[in-house]
């Protein structure tokens, strides 16, 4: 038996408007020939998605032009730009697809389309094409969905997988700077964390990680009992666990109710009872995409390439940590060790 309350984190599954958006963009939304710059696509209203586009857009001077092209979730509304953006000052329909040019010219060999969001990269990816793709702002679970796509697997074309979360090696510098000598690592990981869990390991030599496996919701409490007892300090990954409110929440009370600090990557869990995260935020995910699709831009066909995402912010909840008796240095500090090369 599957997590049925983790069930709402399965975000890289197709649903049907998902499915119905992607055929529409299949369908209707072609590049016109000779076309040049980056056409960014979302699929949905996430706030996160937003910032990270506004960010790409503010970034286009001097750089190839930037198109927004919006799937809206339903297989009778036709794709959409948002009113912002309609006011451009040059408009272009093609095939029923209205965007805005944000630079008015860049040679042809800038063009790059970036999928924001596991339901436009799914959309993207259905749809045949040569032209360097970058699917930006997932998971690792999100882009472990996407993955048996045969676009995934072809290499028939240049394409870049920015992920939304740190990677492993850099939660662990997190750690490390706020519990220094503590190595004991307790977490509760499913299924479909091992992608997850072998990044872990391989960069955890000197840690020792205490795992519990919990296959369903009613073991998470058991596996919870189970890990706290050896544990220094408990992470949430970014799993089925740490994309469930419940389940988090779960793994926050075992870890408070024992005094033991939980560590996560995002902003989110902090505020909700962890200690720290690193993070980047959807601006600085944006800068990264950048430089990642100028790369893929003069790129050949290929595998896909996968990236981390850079942290360039350390979370901290102070509240958290007076309770704990912990005296931890500032969050710019903890950043600055984060990020040190290592």
């Amino acid at each position: 038996m599957r997590f049925p309350l983790l069930s709402a984190a399965r975000r890289a599954l197709p649903c049907p408007w998902r499915l119905a958006a992607a055929a529409l963009f299949a369908c209707t939304w072609a590049a016109p020939a000779g076309a040049a710059g980056w056409t960014v696509l979302t699929a949905d209203d996430a706030p996160a998605h937003a910032e990270f586009v506004r960010e790409l857009q503010r970034g286009t001077e001097g750089g190839p032009r930037v198109e927004w092209v919006r799937i809206a979730p339903g297989a009778d509304a036709p794709p959409t730009v948002p009113d912002a953006l309609a006011q451009a000052d040059e408009d272009r329909v093609t095939a029923g697809v209205r965007t805005r040019s944000i630079r008015k010219s860049a040679p042809a060999t800038d063009a790059v389309t970036v999928a924001v969001g596991p339901a436009a990269s799914r959309a993207a990816l259905d749809r045949p094409g040569q032209e360097p793709l970058l699917l930006a702002m997932l998971s690792r679970l999100e882009y472990e969905g996407l993955k048996p796509l045969p676009a995934l697997r072809r290499g028939e074309r240049p394409i870049g997988v920015l992920l939304r979360e740190p990677a492993m090696g850099d939660q662990l510098a997190l750690i490390d700077a706020v519990l220094p000598g503590r190595r004991r690592l307790g977490l509760v990981v499913t299924g479909e964390s091992e992608p997850v869990l072998r990044e872990l390991q391989r960069v955890a030599q000197d840690w020792q990680l205490q795992v519990e496996y919990a296959p369903d919701a009613r073991s998470l409490g058991a596996a919870l009992r189970a890990v706290v007892p050896r544990s220094d300090a408990l992470i949430v990954l970014p799993d089925l666990i740490g994309e469930n409110q419940a389940a988090t929440l779960a793994v926050l009370r075992a870890g408070a109710a024992a005094g033991l600090p939980v560590f996560g990557s995002n902003e989110g869990m902090v505020r909700s009872g962890g200690l720290a995260a690193a993070v980047s935020t959807p601006a600085q995910l944006a800068r990264q995409a950048r430089a990642m699709g100028a790369r893929l831009a003069g790129a050949g066909a290929m595998a896909p390439v996968v990236e981390s995402a850079t942290p360039a912010s350390v979370r901290l909840n102070a509240t958290v940590a007076r309770g704990l008796n912990l005296r931890l240095p500032p969050e710019q500090d903890l950043a600055q060790r984060v990020t040190a090369p290592r």
